[in-house]
């Protein structure tokens, strides 16, 4: 290919850099974002914002930007959350909503984190928000920590090498305590997350699986924690099991 000296279009070149950035951080804040392209706030601010209007990226709760669904497509990842496995396992988030009137979420592995593909979200005051395009750390999710706990102990190290980060301003998780509570999350057939993945959050997951018995995805229902005493676990994850088995059955 021919090489040319053209110059760069300065806003799509940005824009780029961001996208490149994104590929390499889990969040990114607009100061970061300004600092890395050495333009002021307000700029990284709107080019951010045109990344989250085209779906290359998403808000957490923070407010902090995170790969968005299309960088999976961008990338040839969309096998990981195909239309059709959102289209089969959708009623069964439906059903799970139904029963316990709260938000409920599908998410598949991608790499070492959780990706939401789909969401029945509940209509009450306080809630839990739908994550749907959000890629969080799958070690401090629920439904994540059910597809870590089907995976072989190679394919884990690979994803964990060393000890790994929990969100922001939390505790570093030891690869091996992980391993422990994935050890638990088998015995159990379910995970729980209680303020991992965000304060103020509870979830219950379990995975769905193929007719080969392979886990292809996670039900987790997530609520705030005022309505998630300890007591309360063996309820939700009695209902999020049932449905995830019928689920599996149907697939």
């Amino acid at each position: 290919m021919r090489k040319t000296n053209a110059r760069p279009v300065e806003s799509v070149d940005s824009a780029l850099r961001l996208l490149l950035l994104l590929s390499e951080k889990r969040q990114l804040r607009v100061t970061d974002a300004a600092e890395s392209l050495g333009v002021a706030p307000s700029t990284a601010y709107r080019l951010l914002n045109t990344l989250r209007y085209r779906n290359f990226a998403v808000q957490d709760e923070s407010k902090a930007y995170c790969q968005g669904p299309a960088f999976g497509q961008l990338l040839g990842l969309t096998a990981h959350a195909a239309p059709d496995l959102r289209a089969a396992l959708h009623p069964y988030a439906e059903e799970l909503h139904g029963t316990l009137g709260e938000t409920c979420h599908l998410m598949v592995l991608e790499g070492n984190g959780a990706r939401f593909i789909d969401c029945v979200e509940t209509t009450q005051v306080l809630r839990v928000g739908s994550r749907v395009g959000m890629l969080l750390p799958a070690h401090a999710t629920a439904g994540g920590k059910a597809l870590l706990a089907e995976l072989p102990a190679d394919r884990l190290r690979a994803l964990y090498p060393r000890d790994l980060p929990n969100a922001p301003g939390a505790a570093t998780t030891e690869r091996v305590m992980l391993q422990r509570k994935l050890a638990a999350v088998r015995r159990l057939g379910y995970a729980t997350n209680f303020g991992e993945s965000g304060r103020g959050i509870a979830a219950v997951g379990a995975c769905v699986r193929n007719s080969q018995g392979e886990s292809v995805a996670a039900l987790a229902v997530a609520l705030p924690s005022t309505r998630c005493p300890r007591s309360r676990v063996r309820e939700l994850a009695t209902e999020v099991c049932a449905v995830a088995k019928r689920a599996s059955e149907a697939l």
